[in-house]
């Protein structure tokens, strides 16, 4: 068999738990970082005595690193390799977390923010591509959902975190709060250690021998490697390693740029929307002041959780398309109740915030799924860190927009925007969505790879 075969038909085994576990280690930071400094912007602001505007930069850096870090960073892994870069980013933003605790004013901290947010924003395409480029196929959609999984995570964990801190040690230990990241990041490098890199960037690129290597050091348990065909019709790579990101502006690729870049960004936006009545289903039970209100932010984010638990099982048996075409369709009939109806009734806006949230599930493992699976391998990484950046505008808008919307129109019109925007996601999918359930990776990226026959040829040692 190829090498393509050997890697999509392979056991799901040990090797693919841990790599998943190592990959999920970024969106468990991601969602930590960004959740934290909330909770840490208290004592901050009461430290620092800082304005308006840098309280807002001080939230909003990391967003900006992960926009700049996705789209710039992309193109460097496709071009130097997955594994180098997986083991870089997660360095950077261990010490960037760790100078946060030793800054003396707002701009340094906005400054080690921006740099933590690069590294969040990198690993978005080096984890995706690295894990997507080492599953099986039939086990491919599900997995890489599971990252999305690890965000919800890792903002529990920080709410957590920070109401255990802020309870015992009072608001003037934000330092600390930021600190516990490093740790975090610390644990995830801890899990990343010895991952190998991925044989189809290495076989892109000509390096037949260090492809073979790191398939024996992976999957040797249950296939022999001297018998894998280290072959692909792809196309190779340039000696000076120069990623040709034109490709991205043909067909059919364009079209899946404009596609995965539309859905994420329109989610992503309405999302920080639902999040409007969040107090009012916290006052409800009692938890919408003080440090008890970052208690409440583990139910909202165990709420969003629970949505994609029932996606990661469908989106193998049912399928992409359908799964993200539905999902849409149902997300926007509560934001549409919401937006009509906003003096509703407590138990109706708790039941549309659960209703959107369970909803929701199924674009939001996508978000991570679809990028990874319908580009080819030499640009993989650059179109997975593009739509991520894209992302990162869209929730840029929800959080900037969203208090001029409430000020100037209220919470119902607002609301109806979110509603249109979720409703244009659907008319995006039901349009432009794909299926690759059951397709090979190569298939899905449109690659060109030895078909079946090769699987009835001699097999042939790698030179």
């Amino acid at each position: 068999m190829n090498i393509h075969v050997a890697i999509d038909e392979a056991r799901f085994s040990r090797f693919h738990k841990k790599l998943v576990a190592a990959c999920m280690g970024g969106p468990i930071l991601d969602g930590y970082i960004l959740s934290i400094i909330a909770i840490a912007l208290v004592g901050i602001s009461a430290d620092f005595h800082t304005t308006e505007l840098e309280t807002s930069l001080i939230g909003a850096a990391a967003l900006v690193g992960i926009f700049f870090g996705a789209v710039l960073l992309g193109p460097l892994t496709d071009r130097i390799g997955r594994q180098l870069m997986y083991t870089i980013d997660l360095w950077v933003l261990v010490i960037s977390s760790v100078l946060q605790f030793f800054v003396q004013d707002s701009w340094q901290l906005i400054i080690t923010r921006l740099i933590a947010g690069l590294a969040i924003g990198a690993d978005y395409p080096i984890a995706n591509s690295l894990l997507a480029e080492w599953l099986p196929r039939k086990r491919r959609g599900q997995m890489l959902g599971v990252l999305q999984v690890g965000w919800f995570i890792g903002a529990a964990l920080a709410s957590l975190a920070g109401f255990a801190i802020f309870e015992i040690f009072g608001a003037g230990s934000w330092r600390w709060m930021l600190l516990t990241s490093a740790v975090l990041g610390a644990v995830v490098m801890l899990i990343r250690l010895g991952t190998p890199e991925s044989p189809r960037w290495l076989l892109h690129h000509g390096r037949k021998a260090d492809a073979k290597s790191a398939l024996r050091a992976a999957l040797s348990d249950q296939l022999n490697v001297d018998h894998v065909i280290f072959e692909t019709e792809e196309t190779p790579a340039p000696k000076d390693k120069n990623v040709d990101l034109r490709v991205l502006l043909q067909r059919p690729y364009l079209k899946r740029i404009v596609f995965c870049s539309s859905f994420y960004a329109l989610q992503v936006g309405p999302l920080f929307a639902i999040f409007t009545f969040g107090p009012t289903i916290l006052s409800s039970f009692g938890m919408g002041e003080g440090n008890l209100s970052n208690l409440g932010s583990v139910i909202i984010d165990l709420v969003f959780l629970a949505g994609c638990i029932p996606a990661l099982k469908l989106v193998e048996s049912w399928g992409r398309r359908p799964l993200i075409i539905w999902c849409f369709a149902l997300m926007a009939i509560p934001l549409f109740i919401l937006g009509l109806f906003p003096a509703a009734p407590v138990a109706i806006i708790v039941g549309c915030f659960v209703a959107y949230a369970l909803f929701s599930g199924g674009p939001s493992i996508l978000e991570w799924a679809y990028p990874s699976e319908i580009f080819p391998t030499h640009v993989r990484a650059s179109a997975v860190g593009i739509t991520a950046a894209v992302s990162r505008i869209g929730a840029a808008l929800g959080t900037f927009a969203l208090p001029f919307g409430l000020s100037y129109w209220g919470v119902g019109p607002t609301m109806l925007v979110a509603a249109i925007m979720t409703a244009a996601g659907f008319l995006v999918c039901v349009f432009m969505a794909e299926e690759t359930k059951g397709m090979t990776l190569a298939q899905a990226g449109g690659e060109k790879a030895s078909d079946t026959k090769d699987d009835q040829q001699p097999a042939l040692q790698a030179k």
